[in-house]
Order: C-alpha cells, then structure tokens, then sequence
C-alpha cells in the first residue's frame, strides 16, 4: 500500500527521497471489515484515508431516517470526513467502509505537521481541496438542474465504479433517487 500512496503522491507533487519517507512516515495502516465505521454523527474526524483496496463511503442521516451519499472513495483516493477534519468540530456525517478495505492513514496532528515541514504538502493540501470543492460544487448543480436520468447518465460517464461495484441501494442514495427510479434507469439506459 505504501507503494500505492507513493505513486499517488509522486502524480500530485514533486517531492525529494527524503521528504517522501517523511510524509510516508506519519501513514499508518488500518484494516477494516465490511460496513465498519470510521466516523460517526457527533464525532469529530481526526484522520485522513487513503484507500490501498475497498471503498469508503461518507454519508448523511436525514430526519427520516434515511442515508444520503455524499461522496465513495475507491483504491487511489482520499477520503475524510472534511468539515470536521478542518473545523475539529462534530461531523454530521458518517464514514464506513462498504467492502472490506485496506487503508493507511494520517492524524490531523500530523497532517497539519507536513504542512509546516514541506512546502510541497500545502501544494498537495491545495490540490485536495479544490479537487472536493469542485466534486461538491457538481453534485450540487446536479441536484438543482438535473432530472434523475441526466444524473445516472452523468454518474456512468463520469464515475461508472460506482454502479458497477456497490449494490443499487448505495447508487440510488448517490443520486439522491428510489431504488426503484434507478432500477428502472438501468433498464433504460
């Protein structure tokens, strides 16, 4: 998993040897079991994952009960629970592992140490964020303009991952859809 991360992190920024075994060495590995929680409502996110092998899911609980998705992280990406990761405030979202997953991560503390100590981490820092602000800007106009077709179209184009490897019931809390809606979608399209 190391080596994943190190590629990951040589295509984002450009770091010495030196500098490279720093920031690997504030990663830790974590495995987890399907559906286990790293995150719950009212707690505060204290780390960041990057996923070797499996899929995170950050997601809501509304007032009925119901979970809505609001981001999946597969092999090669990040994923925290973002508000709270920056904030240290309570997170209103949940964060679980829906396949078993291989992780490595790295606390707040250190992660905010790296941006101290390499200037090249506040570069890679940067990237990550504009990265989520631009995946979240999208979804929310897809929310306010499009219908539940346009967003399955758009989610195949874009992420197609995500319908091939998770159960309809996670897509369908994705698209912010039925079940049945997306069923009938996948007939269609």
């Amino acid at each position: 998993m190391y080596e994943q991360l190190t590629h990951y992190l040589n295509t984002q920024i450009k770091v010495s040897e030196d500098e490279l075994k720093i920031i690997l060495s504030f990663f830790k590995p974590l495995k987890l079991k399907k559906n286990e929680l790293l995150v719950t409502h009212g707690q505060t996110s204290q780390r960041t994952f990057f996923v070797g092998k499996g899929c995170l899911r950050i997601f809501f609980i509304n007032e009925e009960g119901q979970d809505a998705t609001r981001y999946f992280a597969f092999e090669d990406q990040f994923a925290t629970a973002l508000a709270s990761f920056i904030t240290g405030e309570p997170s209103e979202e949940f964060m679980q592992a829906v396949e078993h997953s291989e992780l490595l991560y790295i606390t707040h503390k250190d992660f905010y140490h790296l941006l101290e100590i390499i200037p090249q981490w506040e570069k890679f820092y940067r990237h990550y964020l504009e990265k989520a602000y631009v995946n979240n800007t999208k979804r929310l106009m897809s929310f306010l303009t499009q219908d539940a077709t346009e967003k399955y179209r758009q989610l195949l184009n874009e992420n197609p991952i995500i319908v091939r490897r998770l159960p309809n019931k996670m897509v369908a809390s994705y698209l912010n859809i039925s079940q049945e809606t997306l069923s009938r979608l996948k007939s269609k399209v």
